[in-house]
């Protein structure tokens, strides 16, 4: 049972039944989260504006659930790990890439580097190093994909305590934390 009213989509009105209609419109339905979410406008327009942003933002979606993945594993989130696995094999990857994700792990040096990074910045409570940053230089990542990375991993962050916090029922399939 959530620690908040899951918000239903037919009773909302203004902004929220907006945003709530353009969610059912993307997932087909309006996740537990999103229903959450919905008892603040603005945290509602403040997270689907988020997702909406990075959805066409320069790492693209499999990268992007990657780093979602990863964040969710660390912070044992298991809504957000059902959500973005699903979304994730969406994307193109596969149930490998996924499960390695999950631990900060990619067959790829770049990617396994920005994933480790995302989770220093986890760890750290986003007190990294310049020598981090150097070091994602280093790999080839643009100056534009760091700093999305970090606003990616702040989002997941905001979505894992949504979900940890609110006790938010997973209406994903499930996956096991690693």
């Amino acid at each position: 049972m959530p620690n908040v009213p899951l918000i239903d989509r037919a009773a909302a009105t203004g902004s929220v039944k907006e945003q709530l209609d353009q969610i059912n419109g993307a997932f087909g339905t309006v996740p537990a989260m999103f229903a959450a979410v919905a008892n603040s406008p603005a945290a509602l327009s403040s997270m689907w504006g988020s997702f909406g942003a990075f959805g066409g933002g320069v790492l693209g979606p499999a990268l992007g659930e990657q780093i979602a993945v990863a964040v969710a594993n660390r912070n044992k989130c298991e809504y957000c790990l059902a959500a973005h696995t699903m979304l994730g094999k969406n994307a193109g990857l596969s149930a490998d890439q996924l499960s390695s994700a999950q631990v900060g792990e990619s067959a790829d040096a770049k990617t396994a580097g920005l994933l480790a990074f995302a989770l220093k910045l986890v760890d750290e409570r986003g007190l990294t190093a310049p020598e981090d940053v150097d070091a994602l230089r280093g790999l080839g990542w643009s100056d534009e994909e760091i700093v999305e990375t970090v606003g990616q991993v702040a989002l997941n962050l905001y979505t894992n305590y949504i979900n940890n916090s609110l006790g938010i029922p997973v209406d994903f399939p499930k996956v096991a934390l690693r």
